[in-house]
């Protein structure tokens, strides 16, 4: 069983545009809406993939209720606590080249009861699992450590445990030694206080973050594909270019991939690297199903070329 954690969950409402003008009217070609959030993306692809999964998150008021909603039509099971506040809902205006425009609402305020429950429900279901997954960004009242506090519960429960974060709360889990860290290129230069202008930049990079505890590292580099520097060795894969729909959760689906066949070693890669592909070929944040995903089209190198330039890799 996988537990997947997201503090901050959303509707994601996806609207595809023939062009964005700022300042103009515009009529949407099409409309969809997800059940969103990191953690809710990767409990998604994984239930899709047959994977026993349970998705921990908080729910709040009307939008809370059509979230847990949602999830139900997905086959995810969740396990919520009710909050006080109310879900956000997410824009995403996507034009036909691809090109994705976010409107991230902040989300609601969390007392300090609602994330003490939040935790402790994660405690409660972490000893029967493989992997607890804590993602995404936290809601105001939660504090910057909560994904390092869930690292050092779970791994004092004997659950290896992923984080897929960003800025402060990523830097605090990295300090917990998690097993498994999955940052986008933007993400690791903003964690190591660097730009990050080759392979060999991100891979110096994530040596250094083994080096100071954490197990692995896996990077999607949207696509340059992704990289995992792990205690096998150190693996580079690349997908054929793809006709993108959107991006947005393909580094959700890529997380969910790696996780689905194994979380480690360069058949792992493969999976996550062609799992972040066929997300970007559907619409929305829809996440990818297994007939869905092409291994064939990924090839994995397990010397990475370290000269190799990285540009718009965030994912």
């Amino acid at each position: 069983m996988i537990i997947t954690v997201t503090p901050n969950p959303s509707l994601d409402r996806t609207i595809e545009l023939p062009h964005l003008l700022r300042g103009e009217v515009h009529r949407a070609t099409s409309v969809r809406l997800d059940p969103g959030g990191k953690g809710v993306n990767v409990a998604r692809a994984l239930t899709a993939a047959g994977l026993d999964t349970i998705a921990v998150l908080p729910s709040g008021r009307a939008p809370g209720g059509r979230l847990t909603g949602l999830l139900d039509v997905h086959g995810v099971r969740a396990a919520t606590v009710v909050i006080d506040g109310a879900t956000r809902t997410n824009i995403t205006l996507v034009e036909p080249d691809g090109t994705t425009t976010k409107i991230n609402e902040i989300g609601p305020v969390l007392t300090e009861d609602e994330v003490t429950q939040l935790a402790d429900t994660v405690g409660s279901l972490a000893a029967g699992a493989s992997w607890v997954v804590t993602c995404g960004s936290l809601p105001a009242g939660m504090p910057d450590d909560f994904h390092a506090e869930l690292v050092r519960r779970t791994r004092r429960a004997g659950v290896r445990v992923a984080v897929d974060a960003s800025d402060a709360p990523l830097r605090a889990a990295c300090a917990a030694g998690p097993d498994l860290i999955k940052p986008n290129h933007e993400e690791l230069a903003e964690l190591v206080g660097r730009p990050l202008a080759s392979l060999g930049d991100v891979l110096d990079a994530a040596r250094e973050l083994r080096a100071s505890g954490v197990g692995a590292v896996l990077v999607s580099l949207g696509a340059g594909g992704a990289l995992l520097v792990e205690d096998g060795g150190e693996y580079h894969a690349v997908s054929s270019p793809v006709a993108v729909r959107s991006t947005v959760g393909a580094g959700d689906a890529t997380l969910a991939g790696f996780l689905a066949a194994g979380g480690a070693g360069p058949d792992a890669l493969r999976h996550a690297v062609a799992y972040g592909a066929a997300a970007c070929r559907l619409p929305g944040s829809a996440m990818p199903g297994p007939h869905e995903i092409d291994q064939h089209d990924v090839r994995v190198v397990s010397h990475p070329d370290a000269t190799l330039a990285l540009t718009g890799a965030a994912a």
